[in-house]
C-alpha cells in the first residue's frame, strides 16, 4: 500500500451488474482495498454451488481471488439492518464511513480529505445508496458533473474516489 493511501474498504449496496462487481474488484486491487463487503443482491464472485461466476471472474483479472470480501445479507432483500450493523462496527474500528451519493448537503470530491481509514458505500446502479446508509454514513461525497449528464456508471465512480487522496 502506497504510505500516503488511507486504508480503504469498499461495500457495495445492492449492486446487480456482475461487471460492475468485478471492475470494482479489478479497480480496488490496483487501489490497495483492503475488503469488499457485497450487500444484499450484489453478486458474490463465487456461486452458491463454490463456481467461479464468469462475468465477475472476467470483468476481475482475477482480482476476486486476490481481494478480501464477505457478502452481507441475502440476496433476497437489500440487507439494511446488516449493512448498519456493519457500518456501526467498522466505526468502533475507527474508519470514517463515507457514502458516494449525489444528495442535498453533499461534500464535493475535490473538497474532501480521506482520513487514516475509509470505508466507501457505493449505491446501486439506479437507486443509489439507501437513505438509511446515508444517514449512518460520516460523510456523503458527491463527483462533480459538468456535462450533460448526471451520474456516472458505479464501477467508473469507484475508480475516482479509490485513488482520491
Amino acid at each position: 500500500m502506497h504510505p500516503n493511501m488511507p486504508q480503504k474498504i469498499v461495500i457495495l449496496d445492492s449492486i446487480r451488474s456482475a461487471h460492475n462487481v468485478g471492475s470494482i474488484f479489478r479497480t480496488s486491487d490496483a487501489a490497495g482495498v483492503q475488503k469488499i463487503y457485497l450487500c444484499g443482491p450484489t453478486p458474490d464472485p463465487i456461486d452458491r454451488f463454490g463456481r467461479p461466476q464468469p462475468e465477475i471472474k472476467k470483468t476481475s483479472l482475477g482480482a476476486s481471488e486476490s481481494v478480501p470480501w464477505e457478502h452481507v445479507g441475502t440476496i433476497e432483500n437489500r440487507a439494511t439492518e446488516e449493512i448498519l450493523r456493519l457500518i456501526a462496527v467498522l466505526k468502533i474500528e475507527g474508519y470514517t464511513v463515507v457514502a458516494v451519493e449525489q444528495g442535498e448537503g453533499s461534500t464535493d470530491l475535490y473538497d474532501f480529505q480521506a482520513l487514516e481509514k475509509v470505508a466507501y458505500i457505493l449505491g446501486a446502479e439506479v437507486e443509489g445508496v439507501q437513505q438509511e446508509l446515508i444517514d449512518a454514513a460520516d460523510v456523503t461525497l458527491e463527483l462533480p458533473m459538468q456535462g450533460m449528464k448526471e451520474s456516472l456508471n458505479v464501477s467508473v465512480t469507484a475508480g475516482i474516489v479509490l485513488f482520491h487522496k
